[in-house]
């Protein structure tokens, strides 16, 4: 009896195309979102370093990890607005670290939607790889992801499923939280690496506690900080050109660490969908 003819495979490269197309209108829609909402942010605070509550137009949007993050510790995972100084985290390297201090930005809805530029970046649960993040991971469209040895901001990776710009429930009050070191460094949030607060100069006073920072490090101690590892990120035309390449991947290698990491997640994103 012939052996019977297995049946074959999902149309891998239909559901490919598929997702590429997906992702890069969600890309397109990013991009055009940040050409139109160049910072600005209905509820945000006008002077960070007042406080919160109060309404107005923000330097720009936040770059932290949203409330309820939890963060690998030498205790274990603690959700990130209760750590505090002289906590040890973990970092990438597998060094505990102890905290020199929390930035806070704090803002209220004033209108009836949040304005774009302060909504966070969802990465959903096991969006990288089949093991992170743990859980759905929420933080701000600059705060950078480390991975294959680079930092890549989630605005960069947005693919309209697995990483979007997304709310855990209806909140009338956004709390993001940044976690300074000594260094600039990479830990781990929700399983994910994610970066540190880089602190140049006196960029500390974006912070709506900014004015905290500056008592406590009066002499201008920690006031640069060497990178931990080089940025990369798109903008502007070089944004819609990394398009045109994703939208024939069969025949163009991708050009840089970003694209081969976007092909990734694209990739794992219809994989979850399956």
């Amino acid at each position: 009896m012939p052996p019977r003819e297995s049946r074959p495979p999902v149309d891998q490269a239909r559901r490919h195309f598929i997702g590429l197309a997906a992702a890069a209108s969600a890309r397109i829609a990013a991009l055009g979102a940040t050409i139109a909402s160049p910072g600005s942010a209905k509820g945000a605070s006008k002077h960070p370093g007042r406080g919160p509550g109060q309404g107005g137009v923000g330097k720009g949007p936040p770059m932290c990890l949203l409330r309820g993050t939890a963060i690998l510790t030498s205790k274990g995972e603690t959700v990130i607005e209760d750590l505090r100084m002289g906590d040890l985290v973990k970092t990438v390297r597998g060094e505990l670290l102890p905290v020199i201090w929390m930035g806070r930005h704090v803002y209220r809805r004033t209108s009836p939607t949040w304005n774009d530029s302060v909504v966070p970046i969802r990465i959903r649960r096991f969006a990288l790889d089949k093991q992170t993040p743990r859980k759905d991971l929420y933080l701000s469209s600059g705060h950078a992801l480390y991975v294959d040895g680079v930092f890549i901001r989630p605005k960069d990776l947005i693919n309209g499923t697995s990483v979007a710009p997304a709310l855990p429930g209806k909140l009338d009050v956004l709390e993001f939280y940044h976690i300074v070191l000594a260094t600039h460094e990479a830990v781990l949030a929700e399983g994910a690496p994610v970066e540190t607060f880089l602190v140049e100069g006196s960029n500390y006073e974006e912070f709506t506690n900014g004015a905290e920072y500056a008592r406590l490090y009066p002499a201008g101690e920690h006031s640069s900080m060497k990178p931990f590892a080089k940025t990369v990120g798109y903008g502007g035309r070089e944004h819609l050109n990394a398009l045109m390449r994703l939208a024939t991947r069969q025949l163009v290698r991708p050009r840089s660490p970003l694209e081969d990491v976007y092909m990734r997640v694209v990739t794992r994103s219809a994989e979850l969908a399956l």
